[in-house]
């Protein structure tokens, strides 16, 4: 071989050797990408998770603070009063913040027939009624709400046998 077919070859190895490693960065480049965008998804998912989960919370307790007046409001619809008109007001206002609510997605725990579930329940008192069933709700002192799973208030109630 000849001096300047050694040096062709020469250059040609050099290429392929420089091809090689530049692969070989390419890959690392590439799993290293890979990497760093499945990290910035997830953090994507976290970041969405904690602020969801932040909304529910300030949302219950904006509710929690709500509900002594939504009380109140029940209370004053079930008094008798000569002024018709008033107590219609009154019963505006309650159907007014029952509507929101609701568009908020609070609900009122089912109580009186049910079975006592100590996750939903707050047991006040207890009775014994062989017409009942075993730990059957038979009075409600006080509602209780949730939002989805979360309760926001315990039911207060009275529980049979």
């Amino acid at each position: 071989m000849s001096s300047k077919e050694e040096k062709k070859n020469a250059k040609e190895e050099k290429i392929e050797t420089s091809q090689i490693v530049s692969k070989q960065d390419y890959d690392e480049l590439d799993d290293r990408y890979k990497r760093v965008l499945a990290e910035f998804e997830n953090y994507k998912k976290r970041s969405q998770k904690e602020k969801e989960s932040l909304y529910a919370s300030i949302l219950a307790d904006v509710v929690e603070f709500i509900l002594p007046a939504v009380d109140n409001l029940e209370n004053a619809v079930k008094i008798e009063t000569k002024d018709e008109e008033y107590k219609k007001g009154i019963e505006l206002v309650l159907k007014q913040i029952q509507v929101a609510l609701g568009a908020k997605g609070v609900e009122e725990i089912p109580t009186v027939g049910e079975t006592f579930d100590p996750e939903l329940h707050e047991a006040v008192s207890s009775i014994q009624d062989e017409t009942k069933g075993e730990k059957e709700i038979v009075q409600e002192y006080r509602k209780g709400y949730k939002i989805g799973n979360r309760v926001i208030r315990h039911s207060m109630v009275v529980v049979a046998n």
